[in-house]
């Protein structure tokens, strides 16, 4: 049985992360013990609302540096992916875990289109990876954000809300998508499980 560790740190949609990783055969186990984190064959990093308090939650818990420290595979979710970034314009600036080099800014969408940018958008991959195994231009994923990390280098995949949507990011053992994985029906399901797939 695969194991997969998720943060609980007062800024995640753990939940519905934990009952869809458990639908697919995984043991959870839910932490905000920077032990645990060390101890993890993977790991988690959920995130919904802003970015300063997510931060300063990690930086209270004593989680960020064993986060930055983790050498397995590791999945930031929404907020998550955009965590992983340098920093963010978000709050008037925020320093961030500074794993994938680059500023997160507000979404710029197309004319008309609202922001936050909430609902399904169309999956673009740009890249061939592991964690994009069985995953093509015809799925969908779903997105709740406001702010959207810079596209570049690290990203794999995109979406399009009248302007470009890094997707999927990675960089060495870190992913990160900006969607829900565990409300992207079969599509997520799929990404989670070649999470899980991952050499720990």
């Amino acid at each position: 049985m695969k194991s997969v560790t998720i943060l609980t740190y007062g800024a995640g949609n753990v939940a519905s992360v934990q009952f869809a990783l458990e639908r697919l055969g995984a043991a959870v186990r839910l932490t905000s013990d920077p032990v645990d984190v060390a101890e993890a064959e993977r790991l988690i990093l959920p995130g919904v609302g802003q970015a300063g308090y997510a931060m300063n939650r990690l930086d209270q818990l004593r989680l960020t540096e064993a986060i930055r420290a983790f050498p397995r595979p590791l999945l930031g979710v929404c907020l998550g992916q955009q965590l992983l970034f340098t920093d963010s314009d978000e709050g008037g600036g925020t320093p961030l875990l500074g794993l994938i080099s680059g500023r997160v800014a507000r979404l710029e969408p197309g004319p008309a289109l609202p922001v936050p940018h909430m609902g399904w958008s169309r999956l673009e991959v740009a890249e061939a990876d592991p964690l994009l195994e069985g995953i093509g231009d015809d799925d969908w994923a779903y997105f709740v954000h406001g702010f959207v990390c810079p596209d570049g280098p690290a990203t794999l995949a995109r979406a399009d809300y009248g302007g470009v949507v890094p997707a999927v990011v990675r960089q060495a053992n870190r992913w990160g998508c900006q969607f829900h994985p565990e409300r992207s029906a079969k599509a997520g399901a799929r990404i989670l499980k070649n999470f899980l797939e991952l050499d720990a």
